[in-house]
């Protein structure tokens, strides 16, 4: 094994430019961590965030990638011996931690998940920060498997919103999705869901009860901070809202609940951070299982090189891509 690695290194907080490609030493194993070797890397809304500066307890520079696939190239855990191949999410990975956009990482052992599949590497890359958030926020829902309900997905072209309207449907809910840009509507019609909607702020409303009259069961606001009102209005009376994404931010400045919130509707919140590590092994294996088996879409918009990570976090910002980007070293 070389003694060096390349590395994505957010320099200083900034636009995509502060993504340099340097030459780092290896990591050295400590106790509690082992070595992975980065096979790839899915890319998420909230490394943008973090390279703009607004994550307070990063300091740069920092290899950012709140998550990685790859294999146990140096262990200190006997049940994760070297060659095993894992997947690790959240943790402060990126963060308080290098995290996955070099060749190599090194990581908590309590974050790795060690998973059995055949699928190529970019394309197991795709699924764990993915489709654990779509699970996870699928079940603070309370979406019951096989119970008739209606689910309204806001921010359906994201990849989280494609994960979760692949589960939902193969689940037998009835699903509509938004978009807010019209060139998506076929994308997101593709997905599979049985309602595509086009959400340009002042007729969402009327599309969603024109499908259905009072209002969906469920909603998935993964658009976040700025919709989350919203959504609580566009729930039937008593439904369930979960805000899981922040594509337009953390906070929710005003936010009066007596006012706000319907009497007798309900509001929660996922965080992925929730699922990693061994609560989040067992879902994770059974959505690759899955997705080997041609139930569950793994929705990969495009793959860039690691050389490429500028270009890969302009395409994201540009909000060109409809489902994951990944990038493989």
């Amino acid at each position: 094994m070389s003694t060096t690695m390349r590395a994505a290194v957010c320099v200083e907080a900034g636009g995509p430019e502060t993504l340099e490609i340097r030459e780092l030493p290896v990591p050295a194993v400590r106790e509690g961590w082992s070595l992975v070797r980065v096979k790839g890397a899915g890319l998420n809304r909230s490394e943008l965030r973090t390279r703009q500066g607004h994550s307070p307890n990063v300091t740069f520079p920092r290899v950012l990638g709140i998550e990685c696939v790859g294999i146990v190239a140096a262990s200190t855990d006997p049940g994760l011996p070297e060659g095993t191949t894992v997947a690790a999410v959240m943790g402060e990975m990126g963060r308080e931690f290098d995290g996955g956009y070099a060749e190599y990482a090194l990581l908590p052992n309590a974050l790795l998940m060690p998973v059995t599949t055949t699928l190529p590497w970019e394309v197991l890359a795709a699924l764990p920060e993915t489709y654990l958030t779509a699970q996870g926020s699928l079940d603070a829902l309370g979406v019951v498997p096989g119970v008739r309900a209606k689910l309204l997905i806001r921010g359906g072209t994201s990849s989280v919103g494609m994960a979760a309207a692949s589960i939902a449907s193969g689940h037998g809910i009835e699903t509509a999705a938004t978009t807010r840009r019209p060139e998506k509507i076929d994308a997101l019609a593709a997905t599979g869901v049985d309602h595509a909607l086009l959400d340009d702020g002042g007729t969402l409303a009327a599309s969603v009860h024109a499908v259905w009259p009072e209002g969906p069961d469920y909603v998935l606001d993964l658009v976040g901070a700025s919709t989350a009102a919203g959504s609580l209005h566009l729930v039937r009376r008593g439904g369930t809202v979960c805000v899981t994404g922040s594509l337009s931010g953390w906070s929710l400045h005003h936010f009066e609940p007596i006012a706000m919130i319907p009497s007798g509707t309900k509001l929660t919140a996922f965080h992925s951070d929730t699922v990693k590590g061994s609560v989040g092994t067992t879902m994770l294996q059974r959505v690759v299982h899955e997705v080997e088996a041609g139930a569950y879409r793994p929705n990969i918009d495009r793959v860039f090189g690691l050389a490429d990570i500028v270009s890969a976090h302009r395409y994201m910002e540009n909000n060109r891509a409809t489902g994951k980007v990944v990038v493989v070293p």
